[in-house]
């Protein structure tokens, strides 16, 4: 049986945004299976936790052939190495990050040099999302439901509910 092509997309998904499955899809254009890596930052402060993220991310993605859920916390190298990959998937929507993201992808390369970073381009309609607009926009009072999946904005409004 052929070996599958294989792509990790790590991020924070905090929270999943519309540009993000974007992203995805356009990688199983080109990709077998893409594993979706929730990086764990123990000196972060995310607005969902872990769970959540990926629990959000499990009812966005039914195909568990094509789409792994998974986490990881640490150096992105080690854990490409222990799932035995070598391409990771990365979302271009600007120059700045793509000066953030060269330089990841060259540090990268410079501790493991068998790991290659292939940059996607967004729909131009998610040029411009980020988690963190997402969640600024919402915080202020703005609508986001043409930004993210529907599961995020029911857990937004869960978050965000006045406490009585």
């Amino acid at each position: 049986m052929p070996k599958k092509n294989i792509a990790v997309y790590p991020g924070s998904y905090d929270p999943l945004t519309n540009g993000h499955i974007d992203i995805i899809e356009r990688g199983l254009k080109i990709f077998d299976k893409i594993i979706v890596a929730v990086l764990k930052n123990p000196d972060k402060t995310y607005l969902f936790s872990l769970e959540e993220r990926q629990q959000i991310l499990r009812s966005v993605f039914k195909d568990p052939q094509r789409i792994e859920i998974d986490h990881f916390e640490g150096l992105l190298v080690d854990y490409v190495n222990r799932k035995g990959i070598n391409t990771v998937v990365r979302g271009l929507r600007a120059i700045s990050d793509f000066e953030i993201e060269f330089q990841m992808a060259m540090m990268n390369r410079k501790i493991e040099p068998r790991i290659e970073t292939i940059f996607f381009v967004p729909s131009d309609a998610y040029s411009f999302l980020s988690s963190k607009l997402v969640k600024e926009i919402y915080q202020l009072g703005g609508e986001v439901s043409s930004l993210v999946p529907q599961i995020v904005d029911l857990k937004l409004k869960e978050k965000f509910r006045p406490q009585k």
